[in-house]
């Protein structure tokens, strides 16, 4: 049976501009720059403007009005006129500069080359006495091998895969012996399967001699295990060696490269730069803050889309739907600099009232001066909500006087001392990293002492709770702490 009933309740729908918002509020200093790009790749009603424009619109309290460029003489400046003027009017001192002279020395830019890890280990094999077929399977094998040295697949898999994919029949016993002339390449450990045969690969290559290093082996060897878990007494009497033995050969083993690929390079890998989104200045005692590079000033309407929206349209039919696509065109442009405009007014709001409540930490950088601070606590202040505070911080970084700091790592919860004092969490962290830096190597602290010596400077943990603040600070157990 059908049934019509009225019912109210309450829905938030967010316009299209309001998406647009939240989704560029989020993105931090390189991301904004590569999304500005593609808007004006795919939007030829936007363009960028001008270094004077730039310069015209940061003084300007609207950020992305069209405002008009001024000549030294006050005229109105309209590059139109310029645009229109034919090349054969334009004296040839204008368009021909040359400051050089004949005794100059004409100089080249040397153009840089990198070798991947890969064509290093190709080229070095050349040089080997290997056949037309053991090159092949070695250059196979060599593909297999990580950035960092390893070869994570098993033979057999190799194998197969040579045999389905290069019609060539093979087994791991062909291509063992094959593996073995590569490890023998630079960098010594390369090719290995495992990080006990790495270790191996590279004291194998040192001086016999050393009994140090002979024993070194001899643990790897036998005693992989209980080297690894630093189950010293077990691992001298498995080998038979005194203290001083073992902390020597220790000591050969700490100078050996887990990850031989890496030490290999050579400028061509990518490296992850930081860009600030925040700068911020200690001017005698006075913060000041400022966005890094305003996006939304380097945008402006196309003067060519603007005159077709402007233009009356004619009859016809075409001229009516090149002066409709146009107006969408600059109104997605309009909207576009307006989001990115309200992105930069949202960031200063933000970053100004973390400043403001982390005042006494940004004067000199101490994290023992950070005071316990959520997102709701920031959110109250700029009246903004949660989830938009969540955003700005997200990904974002502050250069300041004492570093370049990630904004998240700013907030942490509050911890209430026995005194009754709150303080942050993050100087509950520090406190704990000094103690595990403090002890006694041959002797580390448990997670029971650490407790017990953090309540007696105030701080009442649980034992969890303390096991769980060392993983964060990517301390390892105490046993794994252990020396020799």
């Amino acid at each position: 049976m059908l049934k019509q009933s009225l019912q109210q309740k309450q829905q938030l729908k967010l316009t299209p501009q309001q998406m647009l918002v939240q989704k560029l509020v989020q993105l931090p200093f390189a991301s904004i720059e590569q999304r500005i790009k593609e808007e004006i790749e795919t939007n030829p009603a936007l363009e960028e403007a001008s270094e004077n424009e730039w310069d015209s619109k940061d003084e300007d309290t609207g950020v992305g009005d069209d405002a008009e460029i001024v000549d030294n003489d006050g005229d109105d400046f309209d590059a139109s006129d310029f645009m229109e003027e034919s090349d054969e009017y334009v004296p040839a001192y204008k368009t021909s500069v040359n400051n050089s002279s004949p005794d100059d020395e004409a100089r080249e830019m040397p153009i840089v080359s990198y070798n991947s890890f890969q064509d290093s280990l190709s080229s070095q094999l050349s040089l080997r006495s290997l056949n037309e077929r053991q090159q092949m399977l070695a250059e196979y094998i060599i593909g297999n091998i990580d950035d960092d040295g390893y070869l994570r697949r098993d033979l057999f898999a190799i194998a197969n895969d040579i045999t389905f994919l290069q019609n060539i029949l093979t087994d791991e016993h062909e291509l063992l012996p094959i593996l073995e002339a590569i490890q023998q390449l630079d960098p010594a450990g390369v090719g290995a399967r495992s990080l006990q045969e790495c270790l191996l690969l590279q004291l194998r290559r040192k001086k016999q001699s050393n009994r140090a290093v002979r024993i070194a082996e001899e643990i790897l060897e036998k005693a992989f295990d209980e080297f690894s878990k630093k189950n010293y007494e077990k691992l001298k009497e498995s080998i038979h060696i005194s203290d001083d033995e073992l902390k020597d050969a220790i000591a050969e083993i700490v100078k050996l490269d887990p990850k031989p690929g890496l030490t290999y390079s050579d400028g061509s890998a990518n490296i992850n730069q930081v860009i600030p989104d925040f700068i911020i200045n200690n001017w005698n005692g006075k913060l000041d803050m400022m966005l890094n590079n305003k996006n939304a000033s380097k945008l402006r309407l196309s003067p060519v889309y603007e005159e077709m929206v402007t233009k009356k349209p004619g009859k016809d039919k075409m001229q009516r739907e090149a002066a409709t696509f146009a107006r969408q065109r600059i109104d997605a442009a309009r909207d576009f600099i307006g989001a990115l405009k309200q992105r930069e007014e949202t960031l200063v709001t933000v970053m100004s009232a973390i400043m403001d409540y982390q005042k006494e930490y940004f004067a000199d950088g101490d994290e023992n001066k950070l005071k316990p601070m959520l997102l709701k606590d920031i959110a109250k202040v700029t009246g903004l909500d949660i989830s938009t505070i969540s955003r700005v911080v997200n990904s974002k970084y502050a250069q300041t006087a004492f570093g370049t700091i990630l904004l998240k790592t700013l907030f942490s919860e509050a911890f209430q001392k026995e005194s009754g004092e709150e303080v942050s969490v993050k100087e509950v962290k520090h406190l704990l990293k000094e103690l595990i830096d403090n002890e006694d190597k041959r002797n580390p602290l448990n997670d029971e002492a650490l407790v017990t010596l953090l309540e007696g400077k105030g701080y009442k943990l649980a034992r969890r709770t303390v096991a769980k603040y060392r993983e964060q600070l990517d301390m390892p157990i105490a046993r794994m702490r252990k020396q020799v």
